[in-house]
């Protein structure tokens, strides 16, 4: 085989693998680089097209599933192709001057999951997963679990039912509720997602359906397959039909009439590509009619009456000044990348993560690097390696150091083979410590906002507190040692006297918080309520099975052995004991409702509802309480199934939304009526 043919297979075994885990598994390059392979790939087989040896990748839609996986695999009715993509505007001109049309339309390629719904006679009897364009995986279970997934189509005298019809479509997650998810996951000690399109990938792929319907998958279709009983003139058409039997379609998509139009679609996109709720990385522009496309016709792997404008990811170049060690609250030492200032996906960074030991040395970056980077998801900062041509030979290589930058204690994998280093001094590390104190003092535990960052460190290093047992036995002479809450002469300043103040009344909070504020890993506080209302103390929830707690909705086994395994720590014990004894509310009553107790809590049965925006008299978690209280349901995400949403000052996209689905609209007078009367 020669030097080229060599290359040849290189670059398609290349194509094929990161292809494989990008629909698969965890994608292990940019989406940048991946087009760069293909485009490398494409210029080779165009100037040499003796070399292709085999079937190519460029002609492939997608891999084949594989064998090992835990679905079916379901041929489609009709094929799923791909899309083609171009880069810049003398390649969307020429596939414009190739394909002209007197109607275009344009719309937003959505970073998700692809997936084909098959419905017969209005029901949904299979969905799959693309696959590889002709036999996909069978998610039905999954996909069942969403709510922008009918079970059922409604039809209309203008768009009755068809006898049958599959939808094509994206899974996504929006942006928000993205970084909402991730914040959730933090907080619970568990891995966070890269970006919003693996997280919705991988929950189509779950298992257990529970698992899928955990996360705030939504749902965007933008074509159709194989149907009888309808026949649409064209897709817009056929987008009107999708609407009215009840599937979601986009909101951004526009009907265009010319080649400007559709540059200048492109053009506004390109500006404004963060006006939108999903994650999106370009522009797909179709021909309209239904019958050109099929004069058109396709290629093996995509139709040649629609393309994809691709932008370039939004990355950028700076300098690598440092990699230092993160020690978080259960002990995880993240190394990050500390960069001169850049302004990037609409903000400015200065901190990256590289995640483990194992990706920091993956990534190949030295100390005074010139690197390239880019906000993962359009959300994480994330460093996509060296620009090596840039190197002058006076960088240096990082050493990851085995000792704890806090404590000096040294690092380790908690179990073999994990890529996680963790502090084994999890009682008194500085670092740990100081991000508990941070943790328990903010709004989904006691709310004490008079003990930030640099407090908690100081009443660490000023050894006023050597864990957080102590906290609320603190006294005015204790402060009067720190720099953070004394004055010059050493007497009380005016924040010491507000933390006093502040722990005083947080003795009173309710029982989920004091939960959420013990740290117990994976305990976030969608469990610490959960708990909370089982056990009504903390005694009984210490003194309750792991096999009784894994029962519990919200709880489940692991989070369960996390907490049993906590309470087996003398000093954790000593935590709880130290915060009762100093009047922390360890337990709550189980009051005995009355009749009007009783319907109150069934006020808003049945109704889901979402809040957006600022509220004069309720914070986030005010609202949701209220709501629950009341019997409703506080959604993160509006759908065609929410009953209201509450809009406060400042309200984005989801209102936006709610106003595109018909969704009611509820100021905050309406809101607090409609919490008194159950209906406005």
């Amino acid at each position: 085989m020669t030097t080229s043919e060599n290359r040849w297979q290189e670059l398609a075994d290349e194509v094929r693998l990161h292809r494989e885990r990008y629909y698969y598994g965890d994608p292990t390059i940019s989406d940048a680089d991946f087009d760069a392979l293909l485009a490398q790939l494409r210029t080779l087989e165009d100037e040499h097209p003796e070399l292709v040896t085999g079937p190519s990748p460029l002609t492939e839609v997608a891999p084949t599933p594989p064998t090992s996986s835990p679905f079916r695999n379901v041929d489609h009715r009709e094929r799923m192709l791909s899309l083609d993509n171009v880069f810049d505007g003398a390649q969307l001109e020429s596939w414009l001057e190739r394909t002209p049309a007197d109607t275009y339309l344009t719309e937003l390629k959505i970073d998700g999951a692809s997936i084909n719904l098959l419905y017969v006679n209005g029901e949904l009897e299979l969905a799959l997963t693309r696959g590889d364009g002709t036999t996909g995986e069978d998610i039905t279970h999954n996909a069942k679990t969403l709510d922008d997934i009918p079970q059922k189509l409604k039809g209309t005298e203008e768009f009755p039912v068809p006898e049958l019809v599959e939808v094509r479509g994206e899974v996504f997650i929006t942006v928000e509720d993205f970084a909402t998810m991730n914040a959730q996951r933090q907080a619970e000690g568990l891995k966070m997602f890269a970006n919003p399109r693996n997280a919705a990938a991988g929950a189509m792929r779950q298992k257990n359906a529970e698992d899928t319907a955990k996360r705030p998958l939504r749902l965007i279709c933008h074509g159709i397959g194989a149907r009888e009983g309808f026949t649409p003139q064209s897709q817009h058409e056929a987008y009107q039909a999708i609407a009215a039997w009840g599937l979601p379609v986009s909101p951004y998509t526009k009907q265009v009439h010319s080649a400007k139009e559709v540059v200048e679609q492109v053009t506004y996109w390109g500006e404004h590509r963060h006006d939108a709720a999903h994650e999106m990385d370009g522009v797909v522009i179709k021909v309209d009619s239904l019958s050109e496309q099929l004069e058109l016709g396709a290629t093996s792997r995509a139709p040649r009456w629609a393309i994809a404008y691709k932008y370039p990811p939004e990355e950028a170049v700076t300098t690598l000044r440092n990699i230092r060690i993160g020690i978080g609250r259960t002990g995880r030492a993240t190394p990050y990348a500390v960069m001169e200032p850049k302004y990037v996906a609409g903000s400015t960074v200065t901190m990256a993560t590289l995640h483990n030991p194992t990706e920091a040395h993956r990534k190949g970056v030295m100390l005074g690097d010139r690197i390239m980077i880019r906000k993962a998801g359009e959300v994480i900062p994330e460093v996509l390696g060296p620009v090596e041509d840039e190197r002058t030979g006076k960088e240096r290589p990082f050493i990851y150091s085995s000792i704890c930058p806090e404590c000096g204690t040294v690092l380790a994998p908690s179990k073999e083979g994990d890529a996680d280093w963790r502090c084994p001094n999890t009682r008194s590390c500085p670092g740990q410590l100081h991000t508990r104190l941070t943790y328990l003092s903010g709004r989904g535990a006691f709310d004490i906002d008079a003990l930030g960052e640099r407090a908690a460190y100081d009443l660490i290093n000023s050894g006023v507190l050597s864990d957080e047992s102590g906290l609320f036995n603190l006294k005015k002479q204790d402060l009067e040692r720190t720099t953070a809450y004394s004055t010059k002469a050493g007497s009380l300043n005016k924040a010491g006297e507000t933390l006093l103040e502040k722990l005083e009344s947080a003795k009173q909070v309710d029982l989920w918080r004091v939960i959420v504020a013990l740290s117990i890993r994976h305990a976030g506080p969608t469990a610490a309520k959960a708990l909370a209302a089982h056990y009504h103390s903390i005694a009984a929830i210490q003194g309750a099975s792991v096999e009784e707690m894994s029962t519990i909705e919200g709880v489940g086994e692991i989070i369960a052995q996390s907490i049993a395994d906590w309470f087996t720590v003398d000093w954790h014990r000593n935590i709880v004991n130290s915060w009762s004894t100093a009047g922390v509310r360890m337990e709550e009553e189980v009051p005995e409702k009355s009749e009007e107790d009783l319907a109150q809590a069934k006020l808003l049965d049945g109704l889901t509802i979402v809040v957006t925006g600022t509220l004069e008299n309720f914070d986030r978690d005010g609202a949701k309480e209220a709501i629950e209280a009341r019997g409703g349901k506080a959604a993160g995400s509006v759908s065609k199934k929410t009953s209201f949403l509450v809009a406060g000052e400042k309200a984005g996209s989801k209102l936006t939304k709610a106003e595109d689905l018909g969704v009611p609209v509820l100021n905050e007078q309406q809101f607090v009526e409609l919490l008194e009367k159950g209906s406005l």
